[in-house]
């Protein structure tokens, strides 16, 4: 039986790339679902290509273009946040692959959750945000939570039943401002940040990553995935992007994982697990790849890994708060309203000025969602 799988956000970088792996073992696995945001061109090119049952559209004034651009086709036609969250839920889906970007893939998620579906998690937002109430979820359903960041599907690549770990080791490429001196951050402009020198991603987490606030949220998710505490999660800044993550065993043994920066593996490899199925991916050659550094990351010119750290030790809602703020300041930042630096402000007063909650439910951490926008987006600059 081919694996019915249901993809969230199937036109953004990691949702393309899925349908690559998919077009690739047409005989292993079948698209059921697509959904997108605001790219209604591509989710009907994507629907005519690969016909699913049903595609959604979270931006309800696309729904019309979609239902007659697709009026020909047995595929049905649905938009709107509820309908999002709702089509998770169909029973034939055996994996929602979760790669929107944001706060927004939360709800969608916890859905696909209570209805059983394994989750290729690609959204690493949800674990920021409520990474405790997943792990419950998860345990509560029995549902099977299998990581798609390069990162992550690497520790979980290196796991050994029985064997404990000491610590993991995150690498980060350092992004394409590794070098640069404060006074030449404090003028880096977003076509600069959005030159990633080993990925590429969609905008949001290309800024994330020159800020290095993609790393911290890779070290908060890591707590969730791995039942890590924060002083047994390092990060290494690793430029050429061949070692995707290591851990340590209480031996002090560290197993890697290497690879070329390709995401189709991970992706490929959270469909396929626990099996591995051949691919054509490019191999690492290691005639050419002759020079692997390691550096200790600079929590004073990359500040956000330093609060990203700080949200995971104080816990509750802080890494919401955290991840609310800079979902504002990296949109103002792509709309030239701040400055690369100034990020890294807004987020750090937002996390002084909302109000801290020890043990949040699901309702408290929407309300600390719409409480840190609302607060970062009047700390912006006018």
């Amino acid at each position: 039986m081919k694996k019915q799988i249901a993809i969230l956000g199937s036109t953004g970088s990691i949702g393309t790339q899925a349908l690559q792996v998919i077009e690739e073992h047409p005989d292993l696995y079948e698209v059921y679902a697509l959904t997108a945001n605001n790219s209604v061109g591509l989710l009907i090119e994507q629907a005519r290509k690969f016909m699913p049952e049903a595609v959604v559209i979270a931006n309800e004034e696309k729904y019309l273009q979609l239902k007659e651009a697709l009026s020909d086709l047995p595929v049905k036609v649905y938009a709107g946040a509820d309908a999002l969250s709702q089509i998770v839920e169909s029973q034939p889906i055996d994996i929602v692959l979760a790669s929107m970007v944001g706060y927004a893939g939360l709800r969608p998620t916890i859905n696909a959750i209570k209805a059983g579906k394994a989750i290729a998690l690609a959204n690493k937002e949800t674990l920021v945000v409520a990474g405790e109430l997943i792990n419950a979820l998860a345990n509560q359903y029995h549902t099977a939570v299998l990581p798609v960041d390069s990162e992550h599907s690497a520790i979980f690549q290196c796991l050994e039943i029985n064997n404990r770990l000491e610590k993991v080791i995150l690498t980060a490429s350092g992004g394409p401002f590794r070098t640069y001196t404060m006074e030449q951050l404090q003028t880096v402009t977003k076509a600069q940040a959005l030159k990633h020198p080993n990925w590429e991603m969609g905008a949001k987490i290309t800024i994330d990553s020159a800020s290095m606030m993609n790393k911290g949220f890779e070290v908060i998710e890591a707590k969730w995935l791995f039942g890590m505490r924060p002083e047994q999660i390092e990060v290494v800044v690793h430029p050429q992007s061949v070692i995707h993550s290591m851990v340590q065993f209480e031996d002090g043994a560290v197993k890697a994982q290497l690879g070329m920066p390709d995401m189709r593996l991970p992706i490929q490899y959270a469909f396929s697990y626990p099996e591995r199925v051949k691919s054509s991916f490019e191999r690492l050659d290691f005639a050419r790849i002759t020079d692997l550094t390691f550096e200790q990351p600079d929590t004073r010119r990359f500040r956000n890994l330093a609060l990203a750290y700080e949200a995971l030790y104080q816990a509750g809602n802080m890494p919401c708060i955290v991840n609310a703020a800079n979902e504002v300041v990296v949109d103002a930042f792509l709309k030239d309203k701040i400055s690369f630096l100034g990020m890294s402000d807004v987020i750090e007063q937002t996390m002084g000025k909302v109000a801290y909650i020890k043990e949040p439910t699901y309702e408290d951490y929407v309300a600390t969602d719409t409480e840190s926008r609302r607060m970062a987006s009047s700390l912006l600059p006018s």
